[in-house]
């Protein structure tokens, strides 16, 4: 279980980096290098503007949903080994 929560949160962290380089920096729109212009006559151009933020704060909210879900999963399998660590012997 731990294995595929790690894989999704790497896979919505790439998406998240995807979707926060295609935004132009100025608030504009879609960057024409991922035609930029073929979406803006699709969607509009406050259209898809909307449609990358909202993307955007779903990625985030969903890595962030992911990370706390992950993290009590890890705690509650240590808790339930009963939190010890064994140590390796010296020999």
């Amino acid at each position: 279980m731990i294995t595929v929560l790690t894989i999704l949160i790497a896979l919505v962290s790439f998406l998240l980096m995807a979707v926060v380089l295609i935004q132009n920096p100025k608030g504009g729109g879609v960057d024409a290098t991922f035609g930029g212009a073929g979406a803006n006559q699709v969607f509009g151009a406050a259209r898809s503007t909307d449609f990358i933020e909202k993307l955007t704060w779903g990625l985030a909210i969903t890595l962030f949903i992911l990370a706390i879900l992950t993290a009590i999963i890890v705690s509650n399998s240590a808790g339930a080994a009963g939190g010890v660590i064994p140590l390796q012997s010296q020999g």
